[in-house]
């Protein structure tokens, strides 16, 4: 996934997420909750990153007596599918989910930023006062905020699987300081086979950040080859938060 800074930002923005720089959303209490692909009750969006690039395909579907289950399929593409929540929600929270790929995406690390991609993330977006940013990041949101025309989360943390780092490495995003990933999985021991991911929020975040977060804004995922230029199939399910650091 090739990020230029508004393609950057336009991740970050999250569809439907907003956050306020001057006066972040406080967020109520954590509500355990199912977010299920096909609960209607549930915003989720599919979310375009940027006009010159193709999309990932996102489909429902049904495997088996399992819950209702995302198909993302990338052809040389990226976007995001994104479910909001409203009000955003503060931690302590487990996030919790299954998820499943065939194969990993040769020649992708995202370590590298011309080869940010990955068959399966799962994104987590968090409230947070920008202004208490240096400077340099400060002027990235607002030009950022300006060309998506909304505010923006104050910081992305994505949960990937990889096939080039450790699993517990925090990767921090080549373009800001406000997006870092965490290998949750890493190889190809558990290929073909569905794989459940609890990790607590709070925690993972303060790994990655240094300190504690603000609130849930919303979560997202995203199967992505546009910068390797391959091709990549992944299913997400069994999407949850539940209150508590279990």
């Amino acid at each position: 996934m090739t990020f230029s800074q508004c393609f950057l930002m336009s991740v970050l923005s999250m569809a439907c997420m907003t956050a306020n720089a001057a006066a972040p959303d406080p967020g109520v209490p954590c509500e355990s909750r199912s977010l299920a692909f096909n609960d209607k009750g549930v915003c989720w969006l599919h979310q375009p990153l940027s006009k010159l690039k193709r999309d990932t395909v996102y489909n429902v579907v049904q495997e088996g007596d399992r819950p209702a289950a995302l198909r993302a399929t990338a052809d040389q593409s990226a976007s995001l599918f994104v479910a909001r929540l409203k009000p955003a929600l503060r931690t302590p929270m487990t996030l919790s989910w299954d998820w499943k790929t065939d194969a990993l995406i040769a020649g992708a690390d995202n370590r590298v930023k011309d080869r940010e991609d990955a068959p399966l993330r799962v994104l987590v977006a968090f409230a947070g006062d920008i202004t208490t940013l240096p400077d340099v990041e400060q002027k990235r949101f607002s030009r950022a905020k300006n060309l998506a025309r909304r505010d923006l989360p104050y910081a992305v943390l994505m949960y990937i699987w990889t096939d080039q780092v450790p699993v517990g490495t925090v990767i921090p995003s080549a373009h800001t300081s406000q997006v870092k990933m965490l290998a949750v999985a890493s190889g190809p021991g558990e290929l073909g086979k569905w794989q459940s991911v609890k990790r607590n929020v709070a925690e993972d975040y303060k790994k990655a950040y240094g300190k504690d977060p603000g609130p849930v804004l919303g979560v997202a995922v995203m199967t992505d080859t546009d910068n390797t230029g391959t091709s990549a199939v992944g299913y997400y399910s069994g999407i949850r938060m539940d209150c508590g650091s279990q």
